[in-house]
């Protein structure tokens, strides 16, 4: 039985050694398969790489030849186009410059240099269809020299002019400048009855003076401390300049917005029956009025007539 179990135990250790060997080639087989499967993973994933950079390529040269075809296009439309056309696209583009000029400059001259121009390559073009264009035409240039524009230059002196008032008007509350009190030396031709009863008028008119009685419309003003004041009177001014700034700039909007801040500010903080202030109010009204009438006219008529022509109808 010793022997028996003894070869059966050598038996068992050569099978079970024959398993072993058996399993080591098998990892070093899945071993090598795992190399080869990432080796291989490696190559595709640079495939993939190589062929989306590929793709990018095409999908760029297909956008070029898009565009290259899109230009191409409107090459021929725009060799296609008639004679009529191509006048109507011109006068329309001169227009637009000319609009835009004018409002850069704030002057109708471009615009009726333009208008003129197109009316005289219409009448030399002579097509029935293109009359209605040359009608409008005639009505903008009547409108636009029948329109009355302000005057720019004048407008930047007056605010120049109110600037340089803008120091001198007082506010609200401010104390008038006390009179210079007179001399008590006595005249040599006075009597001392004459030098006392102008020492007496002297002493009253210091006692009525310590007390000031004013009416003031805005509670605010009547709080307005002097360091408040000299804010008030720079802010003013800002605004002004603002105006200024927005005149220059063709920004008729914010100079409007601007002037009338500096009129309500006015208004509010500064003395009323002031000269200074009264001046200053009438020429902001003055500048208000005139910034009405500063902008532009356009040429909708003519360019709704280019439309209509461009269209064929």
């Amino acid at each position: 039985m010793a022997a028996a179990g003894l070869v059966s135990s050598t038996l068992l250790w050569q099978k079970l050694g024959t398993v072993q060997e058996q399993l080591a080639r098998q990892m070093a087989d899945s071993g090598t398969q795992s190399g080869e499967a990432r080796i291989t993973a490696k190559q595709a994933q640079e495939l993939a790489l190589e062929t989306s950079a590929k793709l990018a390529v095409l999908e760029a040269r297909l956008s070029e030849v898009a565009l290259q075809r899109s230009q191409l296009e409107e090459l021929m439309q725009s060799l296609s186009r008639s004679r009529d056309e191509n006048l109507v696209v011109d006068i329309e583009s001169s227009l637009r410059l000319a609009q835009q000029q004018a409002q850069l400059t704030g002057s109708v001259e471009p615009l009726l240099a333009a208008l003129k121009s197109a009316e005289q390559r219409v009448t030399r073009a002579a097509q029935p269809r293109l009359m209605p264009l040359q009608r409008a035409i005639t009505k903008d240039v009547a409108r636009i020299k029948g329109t009355v524009l302000s005057d720019t230059p004048a407008m930047l002196v007056k605010l120049d002019e109110l600037v340089a008032l803008i120091d001198d008007m007082p506010v609200g509350n401010a104390v008038q400048a006390a009179k210079a009190s007179p001399s008590l030396k006595r005249q040599a031709e006075e009597t001392m009855s004459g030098w006392w009863g102008r020492l007496g008028g002297l002493v009253r008119d210091e006692v009525r003076g310590l007390v000031r009685v004013s009416k003031i419309e805005n509670p605010d003003v009547a709080l307005l401390s002097p360091e408040q004041s000299f804010f008030v009177r720079e802010n003013f001014k800002l605004k002004v300049l603002n105006a200024r700034l927005g005149l220059l700039s063709r920004q008729t909007d914010a100079a409007r917005a601007d002037l009338a801040s500096a009129s309500a500010t006015l208004t509010r903080f500064y003395d009323a029956g002031s000269r200074k202030t009264q001046t200053a109010q009438a020429v902001l009204q003055q500048l208000q009025t005139q910034m009405r009438t500063l902008d532009v006219p356009r040429v909708d008529e003519t360019l709704a007539a280019l439309a209509t022509a461009a269209a064929g109808r």
